[in-house]
């Protein structure tokens, strides 16, 4: 820390800073038309410095986390010496302009005193649809970015206050749901003009200079609180894979390899080994890997400390090119966001190896995205969206938590209420799943169900779900979660659908759509569970009976534990190791599929 900042008066500068921030994420929820932006917060925003690197990010996605630097890099690079008063900027392509996706706008202000330039508000949102071949943006058959949708290159949305009105009109006729977007749009933009507010009188309150100074003392505070908790870890490299389902012309699973590196006070994260890009709208551009990088390293070993790009100095990532973290325009990438999951899963199991009791088992594989988009009677277009709710791996003290967000996504639930009363759709379902919890000393949270009924006449469906054949793993003898099913019901049969469907399914009034999130991995020997919390879990009717005597070995006579019973029941479970499938199999028959339609690849995939 400089001498002429104490730590005082840098932490209330850091406060500020992260208001402000806040303070854009309130503007964009307040004003947003979309529910995946107003209801779900698939948004981010931050406050960066003159030099464009992240000061504050205000506490909404952390998905997000790490991409703002490659975007305000580009930014520069592009209009450095050509930014104006009243300028705002707008871009999402992943290859020109450092986005992760299509869906993903930036839009950002730079912000001027006195004729310099100071520094930047800038916002990021997941908007509904940005056209191309699937209702959304997220359908995962697109072989090539050209048919994801308007791909938008840095441009001026606004130049020295004045609105390009043949950029908005271009946006405007690109997208399926313009009423909604155009809403968006205008909400970052005045997410956009509040935070200069904010920010010029933090600016006039300490002088540019001193602004300055401060924002470099926040950057190597946050470097040094980083660099000590990574020297607190054991020098090594610790390696873990985990897989993506298979897809499309990509039937295998998608291998995600990782070497996490600890020398001294730096981390060093290699993505060698991990799958090739693939045919299929589920490539990460590098911004992507990033982002889940840093998130990873944060969630392990630094949760407290400022939001800005500081910590990130003492983190190095390598990801080869024309891999699927690294992919060769014009690879695919509208349903990114599973990798984004994946690599936040593997990540952290490297980091199990090196604390085994504080990471957790893996979540539920991420939020899964159904898509239901057509027009009604009176032509007007309509869109079904919002992530599922999912569940946290066990943990060494703790069950995993359900009906709750992946940490990685931070989404908001949107209320079935608000679905049903602006989309022609009935939620016929929504629900915890009984027995699809992971098993262990604490168990994974158990899957969440959703069900979608039609109410218009015709409509497109495209889901973005994953975990079917590799499910998410346990730790510390703690068994694996549960896999994730589509089923359609229509005509009066049922069709079992791929976790990612490679084409749009037409739907038809009053067909049913139901949705079965993946249960979290369990953590420690399930048959070393309490059985006051297997009893618990059978009285809320999360576990069957069955479930509790042929997976935890904890045999009941009412409420009370047959403790003889229970011993020697757990003693044959563990000679013979039956509980193991036992678990799967009672999943199956509570949700109604056949336990044989469910193919695993957990005998060829290696979990390291």
């Amino acid at each position: 820390m400089t001498s002429k900042v104490d730590p005082i008066t840098l932490e209330v500068f850091q406060n500020a800073l992260a208001s402000i921030a806040d303070e854009l994420a309130l503007v964009i929820m307040r004003s947003a038309y979309s529910n995946i932006v107003r209801d779900s917060m698939d948004y981010s925003t931050a406050v960066c410095d003159h030099q464009g690197l992240t000061i504050a990010q205000g506490l909404t996605t952390p998905v997000h986390l790490g991409s703002f630097p490659h975007a305000m890099r580009s930014l520069i690079d592009k209009f450095e010496g050509k930014m104006f008063p009243g300028d705002v900027f707008i871009f999402n392509d992943p290859y020109e302009a450092g986005g992760m996706h299509l869906p993903d706008f930036y839009i950002i202000k730079p912000i001027f005193a006195r004729g310099r330039l100071e520094g930047y508000v800038a916002t990021l949102a997941h908007q509904i649809d940005v056209g191309g071949i699937a209702p959304g943006g997220m359908g995962v058959f697109s072989h090539e970015i050209y048919q994801e949708g308007l791909r938008i290159p840095i441009l001026k949305l606004v130049d020295q206050g004045q609105p390009n009105e043949a950029i908005f009109s271009l946006i405007r006729i690109n997208t399926r749901m313009p009423e909604s977007l155009m809403g968006d749009v205008r909400a970052q933009i005045s997410a956009c003009n509040t935070g200069e507010k904010g920010f010029s009188a933090l600016l006039e309150k300490y002088g540019s200079e001193s602004f300055r100074e401060h924002c470099k003392a926040l950057h190597d505070y946050a470097e040094r609180l980083i660099r000590k908790q990574i020297h607190n870890l054991p020098n090594g490299t610790y390696r873990y894979e985990d897989y993506l389902d298979g897809m499309g012309e990509n039937p295998e699973p998608i291998k995600f390899c990782v070497a996490l590196k600890i020398e001294e006070d730096h981390v060093y994260i290699d993505w060698t080994g991990t799958s090739k890009q693939v045919k299929a709208a589920i490539n990460g551009p590098l911004p992507t890997t990033h982002a889940m990088s840093y998130l990873g390293v944060r969630c392990a070993v630094a949760t407290q400390m400022p939001n800005c790009e500081g910590y990130m100095r003492a983190i190095s990532v390598t990801a080869p090119k024309g891999s699927i973290v690294n992919p060769f325009e014009p690879a695919a990438c509208g349903a990114r966001g599973i990798i984004c999951f994946r690599m936040f899963d593997t990540l952290l199991g490297a980091f199990s190896k090196i604390l085994p009791d504080k990471i957790p088992a893996a979540n539920e594989g991420g939020s899964t995205a159904p898509h239901i988009a057509g027009r009604d009677k009176n032509n007007k277009p309509f869109m079904i969206s919002g992530g599922l709710m999912g569940c946290w791996g066990g943990n060494s003290s703790t069950d995993g938590i359900e009906g709750i967000s992946n940490p990685a996504a931070n989404l908001g639930n949107t209320p079935i209420e608000l679905l049903e009363s602006r989309q022609p759709v009935e939620i016929t379902k929504y629900a915890f799943v009984p027995n699809s919890g992971g098993p262990g000393r604490q168990r994974g949270g158990v899957a969440l169900v959703r069900g979608y009924r039609l109410l218009e006449e015709n409509a497109e469906l495209v889901v973005r779900s994953d975990r079917r054949s590799v499910t998410p793993y346990g730790l510390s003898d703690g068994l694996a979660g549960t896999p994730s099913w589509n089923i359609l019901y229509s005509g009066g049969q049922k069709m079992l659908l791929p976790a990612c469907p490679m084409e749009a399914i037409a739907m038809k009034k009053g067909d049913e759509f139901v949705h079965f999130q993946a249960g979290a991995g369990g953590f420690g020997d399930p048959l070393e569970r309490e059985p006051r919390k297997v009893l618990d879990d059978m009285l809320n009717d999360l576990i069957s009976p069955e479930y509790a005597e042929e997976v935890y070995g904890v045999i009941f006579q009412g409420e009370l534990v047959c403790e003889e019973e229970t011993k020697t029941k757990r003693k044959y479970l563990k000679a013979m190791g039956s509980h193991k499938n036992a678990y799967l199999e009672h999943f199956h028959k509570t949700i109604g599929v056949k336990f044989s339609s469910w193919k695993s690849h957990s005998a060829n995939v290696k979990i390291k």
